[in-house]
């Protein structure tokens, strides 16, 4: 049978039985299932005797996984292996004290906003969409912002574009850091309340500035767009989670009024794929997960997205990715340049890919449209 660590599976098992079989394609089948309206049973692929865990070849030179049933199923089927993955760690969960205060005195500013700017990681738009805010915001103009546009690829961002338009939703993609995207943001904002004043002048009221609320998950770049916005330094930021914590109003010129808010959780996570791929985008408190967990599985997730592989792995640390899964791909790394410490090796990886080291690719694709 298979060998699993720590919910992670080795690329280099022995054979698989036929029972085994059957159970990991049930298992691949109902966590697509969940993920998607789609009924597309996951795909069961064994490469050189390699087990369902990997799709890829991951002795290939090239390092690229092969998306044998297109672009859609192989997402559904990335997907459904992480859902699987993530079943034995201990479940990732943050909700500290200021997010709770905070959420009830932005339902109560929400009656004040004409419009609610919701910013999102580009990297990870999905995991990064508050399961309330639909409720919370009602018949609000909203205007879809995902941050940190550089640190994905064209591809990526044309599938979002594509998805997000199909949807009705206007979105920007924005940089937070270098202001790409924020003069488009302000205008947007002030074209979406525009009939706010319009009802003012006809009640024989003054105008006045447009209010619009931004919202979104902790460290998504809410407070570095203000910033942009108003060039110049007038809300805290830093790259962690939890820096904001109260709610501010800010006013950019006459006519539009921000008010930058604490990142917002749900007091519960109950995805668990989405949760990882919170802590692997530095989306979420470092103390609610463990990081060597973290790390091995992004290890397996880069190893089998097409624009990264295994060898784009191999070729940075100098280790041979092809044979192991991503827990003794960390142990490997912290014996060879960390004395054995798993936590200073795991933190190098992630540390690599936030700062882009294995290049600008998402881990999440739009979900497939009938």
């Amino acid at each position: 049978m298979a060998v699993q660590l720590y919910g992670l599976w080795h690329p280099k098992s022995p054979a698989i039985g036929e029972q085994f079989l059957q159970i990991r394609s049930r298992r691949s089948t109902a966590a697509v299932t969940s993920a998607s309206p789609l009924s597309t049973p996951a795909t069961i692929q064994i490469v050189d005797g390699k087990n369902a865990g990997w799709h890829s070849n991951l002795g290939s030179s090239s390092g690229h996984v092969s998306d044998v049933n297109g672009g859609e199923n192989y997402w559904l089927d990335l997907d459904a292996d992480l859902h699987y993955w993530t079943r034995a760690l201990r479940p990732v969960q943050w909700y500290p004290g200021h997010i709770a205060k905070t959420e009830k005195e932005l339902k109560e500013q929400l009656k004040l906003m004409d419009a609610v700017i919701e910013v999102r990681d580009a990297r990870i738009p999905l995991s990064t969409s508050h399961p309330q805010m639909d409720s919370w915001l009602g018949n609000r103009k909203r205007i879809l912002v995902l941050n940190r546009e550089d640190m994905i690829s064209a591809e990526d961002r044309n599938a979002w574009a594509t998805y997000f338009s199909s949807q009705g939703m206007k979105v920007i993609f924005s940089n937070g850091q270098l202001g790409m995207g924020t003069m488009k943001l302000s205008r947007l904002a002030k074209e979406s309340a525009a009939g706010v004043n319009v009802k003012r002048r006809a009640k024989g009221l003054l105008p006045r500035p447009v209010r619009a609320g931004m919202v979104g998950y902790p460290n998504v770049g809410k407070s570095s767009l203000i910033n942009r916005l108003l060039k110049r330094r007038m809300c805290p930021a830093a790259p962690r989670p939890g820096v904001t914590r109260e709610l501010r109003w800010v006013r950019f010129g006459k006519d539009l009024e921000l008010l930058d808010s604490p990142g917002m959780l749900p007091m519960r996570i109950d995805d668990q794929s989405s949760a990882i791929k919170l802590a692997i985008c530095d989306d979420i408190g470092e103390r609610s997960y463990d990081v060597a967990d973290v790390a091995a599985i992004l290890v397996q997730l880069l190893s089998r997205i097409p624009a990264v592989g295994t060898e784009a792995i191999g070729n940075r640390y100098r280790i041979d990715a092809s044979d192991c899964c991503g827990k003794t791909f960390i142990e490997k790394l912290a014996g060879q340049l960390f004395n054995g410490d798993t936590n200073q090796a795991a933190f190098r990886v992630l540390s690599d890919f936030r700062k882009g080291k294995f290049g600008w690719v998402a881990l999440e694709r739009p979900p497939p449209t009938r």
